[in-house]
């Protein structure tokens, strides 16, 4: 069985960043791809430098591209398990049980989004449910926008849409419990709160209309939010020792993430590294492309240590 310089477990813009970066550093790369991006639902990547609202599919494609263009090789696969199998080897197992070495792991596997049971809400998501302003906010300014709180860290959100629409309603669903100067602030800035427990999202013919309240229903034109996430990492590294970790604001937990040098990417476990939104679930599609290509080159910076390591071995050896 032939052994990788690295494997990349993920194949976002931060798995493929990876492998070109390292590619280009002449490193043999593998990269297993489940098929599962989080912003498959989205048409369009914004503020991404050079590719502004290229579709996510066509990023992807032309990123797969470039990494075979400098020798890398690409897998659609799942990996199911990661195991240390000598001091520097580590063996990756697929869903279909066949197996893989390598001298080091890279985890860009993302992060998964969490949708509450609300009706009709899970069937608009990435359309016109959404959770980034940065990422589809300009689409929808000025338009009617409502958010549904999720706990505190809601009220925050209501703010930073804020700056998108004055047309801003922000539905408590009987998560939030609001402070006086907590609904001060809210209108000072026009932003309306409807109370109550949110029960469905209404959709005349293909677009959305409102949010059902009990059983009244509040037009909303443009979008609803629901900003949720979590690290897309399963038990994949559980058998290392490695877990995600919960993230919270103002005492609600907002995600979870891979902990992780945050210059460099390399975890705790000897030998794997983790890029983009695993990392850090704030990231856009452009800050884990970097992130994952900045990841990259250290994992060779790493590697070209450990083979100085072993040709002074093997140069003492033969002396």
């Amino acid at each position: 069985m032939s052994t990788y310089d690295v494997v990349i477990i993920g194949g976002g813009p931060a798995g493929l960043a990876a492998a070109v970066t390292l590619g280009r550093a002449r490193r043999d790369v593998l990269v297993i791809d489940a098929g599962t991006p989080r912003n498959a639902p989205a048409t369009q990547v914004h503020s991404y430098l050079g590719r502004e609202g290229v579709n996510p599919r066509e990023l992807l494609a032309i990123g797969r591209s470039e990494v075979e263009q400098y020798g890398g090789t690409i897998r659609d696969a799942t990996v199911i398990g990661v195991e240390r199998v000598s001091e520097t080897g580590l063996r990756v197992t697929l869903a279909d049980e066949t197996t893989v070495d390598a001298r080091r792991v890279l985890v860009a596997t993302g992060v998964a989004d969490e949708l509450p049971g609300i009706p009709g809400l899970a069937a608009r998501w990435g359309v016109d449910v959404l959770h980034c302003a940065y990422c589809h906010g300009y689409e929808v300014r000025d338009k009617e926008i409502g958010l549904i709180a999720s706990g505190a860290a809601s009220l925050h959100q209501a703010q930073l849409w804020r700056q998108w629409s004055e047309k801003v309603t922000l539905f408590t669903n009987e998560s939030v419990e609001l402070t006086a100067e907590q609904r001060t602030e809210l209108a000072a800035r026009q932003i309306a709160v409807v109370p109550g427990k949110v029960t469905g999202i209404e959709v005349t013919g293909d677009a959305l209309s409102g949010v059902r309240v009990g059983d009244s229903v509040i037009t909303v034109q443009a979008a609803v939010v629901f900003p949720v996430s979590v690290a897309k990492v399963d038990s994949l590294l559980e058998g290392l020792g490695l877990k995600a970790e919960e993230k919270d604001m103002d005492g609600q937990v907002i995600g979870a993430t891979l902990p992780a040098d945050p210059q460099i990417g390399a975890t705790a476990v000897p030998g794997v590294w983790a890029a983009g939104n695993v990392r850090g679930h704030r990231a856009q599609v452009i800050d884990a492309a970097a992130q994952g290509g900045l990841t990259g080159a250290m994992m060779n910076i790493d590697l070209v240590s450990e083979d100085v390591r072993h040709a002074v071995t093997t140069h003492s050896a033969a002396r």
